[in-house]
């Protein structure tokens, strides 16, 4: 929600140098993709297998992304999967008007002196990569697929070799949750100084645990 593609600029070039081909995706709404009238968890689903070749070797997927990926993964067939920081099952929200006007605010708070002083460990292309994206995003599709998936839980099993990579003191990932994902077969990992965006300030660390993974 309110990155895109560009949040990947360091880590789709270290896959690159691993032999893989990487592929960053812009969701309905974000990026360089419209808007979506139909914002749901399938509708975005569809995007993602449109828009990348099924079967691939790893799949990665980030917070909503992460959920998207887990509403694809039978029609995508990743070999192994990869979430970071991925909250499967979201609460009820209030009205589309009041999340609308909390969307706007985190929209209007993502400006380069903000992100500097609230997230110092991130580097210059950390945060024109998240200006950029935050810029980008429409948040008219991002309430709709909050409404649309509220309540509901997209929990994958982990019928392939399933990475859960938690922020440290993980508010999208609690304790008791990763747990019940570590005895349904995931692996789990936290990276104790990382953020929401596990990868942004904590890189090395970050590449660490998934090569150890792959």
């Amino acid at each position: 929600m309110m990155g895109d593609s560009r949040v990947w600029w360091r880590l789709g070039p270290a896959l690159a140098a691993r032999g893989y081909r990487a592929v960053a995706v812009d969701l309905p709404g974000h990026g360089a993709s419209p808007p979506a009238d139909e914002a749901t968890a399938d509708a975005f689903a569809d995007a993602l297998c449109r828009s990348v070749p099924a079967g691939p070797a790893v799949a990665i997927g980030h917070s909503v992304g992460g959920l998207v990926l887990a509403a694809a993964l039978d029609r995508l067939g990743p070999a192994r999967v990869a979430y970071v920081d991925t909250a499967f099952a979201w609460a009820e929200y209030a009205e589309a008007e009041e999340l609308t006007e909390a969307y706007e605010v985190a929209q209007e708070l993502h400006t380069p002196d903000r992100l500097r002083r609230d997230y110092p460990q991130w580097t210059d292309g950390d945060i024109v990569a998240a200006v950029a994206a935050a810029a980008a995003w429409d948040v008219g599709t991002g309430v709709r697929l909050s409404l649309a998936t509220a309540g509901k839980d997209f929990t994958p099993p982990a019928s392939v070799p399933s990475l859960l990579i938690r922020a440290g003191r993980s508010r999208y990932v609690p304790d008791e949750q990763a747990e019940s994902l570590r005895s349904a077969g995931f692996e789990v990992r936290t990276i104790p100084a990382a953020g929401h965006l596990a990868w942004f300030g904590c890189f090395p660390e970050f590449i660490e645990v998934l090569d150890a993974w792959l």
